[in-house]
């Protein structure tokens, strides 16, 4: 296909360029920013294909577009009210759910957790923190551990901080945490997380047989929130379809 340096194909293969860019940027150049990267390279893979394609498959590529952008909208919609908690409740125990450390120290997402966690224990003094998260590449230490330092650090009672380190996913930050309750089936408990992942939180928690209310931590990174609000929809179609 010949192209005209002035016509809507050279300005489509501009965007699709700029999309590009934009992918390896956020992809390869910027830490926890991944979903944005393979975003654009959608985007630029969407444009590319509808330059190339005859009318017939341009139609279906639109149709398949269409569908999509109508799921992600119907899966964001219970993903954004959920965000922004159940409002505050009187607790047992908080479940502080794990995030990324670097090295021993925790990342940008888990100090917004750990904060939150803080100030929930501050306001509720008879509530113990069950501290979740294994170890994972690149840590030197649990998810657990470098919370409970961080809780430690500032103040919480060592008494009042149970460590749940194995898990490795959500469902097992749950599962694993609920085994420390003495009595699981009765217990007030509260899910500490940031606001994106609240939605998914709980409805894993009602497959477990368990009602849970949850306490928002603010993503203090706007990009990085927009970056993990797209991502949560994608791993609340997986536990809608796998449900773990």
């Amino acid at each position: 296909m010949r192209i005209v340096w002035s016509s809507p194909e050279a300005r489509a293969l501009i965007a699709a360029g700029l999309s590009f860019a934009l992918a390896a940027l956020f992809y390869f150049g910027m830490t926890g920013y991944s979903t944005l990267g393979l975003m654009f390279s959608g985007i630029g893979l969407a444009i590319i294909l509808y330059l190339l394609l005859p009318p017939a498959f341009k139609v279906a590529l639109t149709v398949v577009l269409c569908l999509g952008v109508v799921l992600f909208v119907a899966v964001e919609i219970p993903i954004i009210r959920a965000a922004s908690g159940s409002g505050d409740r009187e607790a047992g125990y908080v479940i502080v759910l794990g995030a990324a450390v670097n090295g021993t120290e925790p990342s940008p997402t888990l100090v917004n957790r750990l904060e939150t966690a803080l100030g929930f224990l501050t306001e509720h003094p008879s509530c113990t923190a069950i501290v979740s998260g294994g170890q994972g590449r690149g840590e030197a230490l649990s998810e657990a551990e470098a919370m409970s330092r961080w809780l430690l650090d500032h103040g919480v009672a060592e008494g009042r901080i149970l460590l749940e380190d194995r898990s490795t996913s959500t469902w097992e930050n749950l599962v694993n945490s609920y085994k420390l309750i003495p009595d699981p089936d009765t217990a007030a408990v509260a899910v500490v997380s940031n606001e994106y992942h609240l939605y998914r939180a709980q409805l894993m928690a009602r497959r477990l047989g368990h009602s849970v209310s949850t306490v928002p931590a603010t993503t203090a990174r706007p990009l990085l929130m927009v970056n993990y609000f797209i991502r949560e929809a994608l791993c609340v179609v997986h536990f809608w379809m796998f449900g773990n």
